[in-house]
């Protein structure tokens, strides 16, 4: 793969959170919400990322848009490692990289005036100013199907969807290249989920956009992803192409996320041996040693106790971390 068509590359990527123990707080410990992650995103493709709440999904997004400092490794934009950067030499980067956020209620300012929250980042950046700033604005509204009235309003006065149309809107504001969207639909009604993803894979190939599609969502993923990857407790354990992962997964806890996915026909949804997870997510405080996932893995021996497994390609494009393979 040239580094030309790779627009995103994370190495060995680590976010660990300090976790204060005892009265003295004297024995600190940390939360390790990812560790040791690497992979890349080609230009112009959207890499879905899926796992159980609490695996580190989301932590990983925010690392690589820097929200979060990373503990340690590379996060490579176009070769440029942008890991270790300040806030003010990320300025220019900032433009290049945004995010889409889970929560339409939580991410926008009641107290801005949806004019004001989409044109921020344009005076910022310094974009455009006086009459072209407000035919952008304009324009951006119409973009993600609201209208010019809708900038002179507050959030409070929008729905759910509409104020995730706002988001998006934000996030387009400065003409970015790689857009994270965190679990962007997550919080709005079914009806109105497949508009949004819609019209994320449109602005896609109008604008040439490169996603990391954060998800719950299992057959949504699939709907919107080129590749997926599969997190359990800070870790990447399976990466494929999308029919691949759905078709032939490897590792054992992407099999039972599998089984887990409602079968819209009743016969095949009868066939269909549903993989039940025993034992509780263990903690990422204390994972356990070797396989993270082997405390609830059916087909755990005792390299999986002693040995963390390897994250290798077993098949053309597709990464599993098992030492069943």
């Amino acid at each position: 793969m040239s580094n030309e068509q790779k627009l995103i590359e994370i190495q060995n990527l680590s976010k660990y959170f300090k976790v204060k123990k005892g009265i003295l707080n004297r024995n600190a410990t940390y939360l390790k919400a990812v560790d040791n992650v690497s992979l890349y995103i080609n230009k112009g493709e959207t890499l879905g990322l899926v796992g159980e709440s609490g695996c580190g999904k989301s932590t990983l997004g925010r690392t690589v848009m820097k929200l979060y400092e990373p503990t340690s490794g590379k996060i490579l934009y176009k070769g440029e490692d942008i890991a270790g950067l300040s806030q003010k030499q990320m300025i220019p980067f900032r433009r290049k990289i945004q995010m889409i956020f889970q929560d339409p209620y939580a991410s926008l300012d009641p107290r801005m005036t949806v004019g004001d929250i989409i044109g921020e980042a344009i005076d910022i950046h310094k974009l455009s100013r006086g009459k072209e700033r407000e035919e952008r604005i304009n324009s951006l509204l119409k973009t993600v199907g609201l209208n010019s009235e809708h900038k002179n309003r507050y959030p409070h006065e929008f729905s759910g969807g509409q104020r995730q149309r706002i988001g998006i809107a934000r996030a387009l504001a400065v003409e970015p290249e790689f857009i994270i969207c965190d679990e962007p639909i997550s919080a709005l009604d079914v009806s109105i989920q497949a508009q949004v993803v819609n019209m994320l894979e449109d602005l896609q190939q109008e604008l040439g956009l490169t996603y990391l599609f954060i998800a719950h969502d299992l057959s949504m993923v699939k709907h919107i992803s080129n590749r997926i990857g599969v997190m359990y407790l800070g870790k990447l354990v399976e990466l494929a192409d999308s029919n691949e992962v759905y078709n032939k997964p490897l590792h054992p806890y992407t099999q039972a996320l599998l089984s887990a996915v409602p079968i819209p026909d009743p016969e095949v949804a009868q066939s269909n041996q549903r993989i039940i997870l025993e034992g509780e997510l263990p903690s990422p405080i204390d994972p356990p040693s070797g396989c993270r996932f082997r405390t609830r893995c059916k087909y755990a021996k005792d390299i999986c106790a002693q040995q963390e497994p390897e994250f290798k390609e077993v098949a053309k494009g597709h990464h599993v971390a098992c030492h069943l393979y």
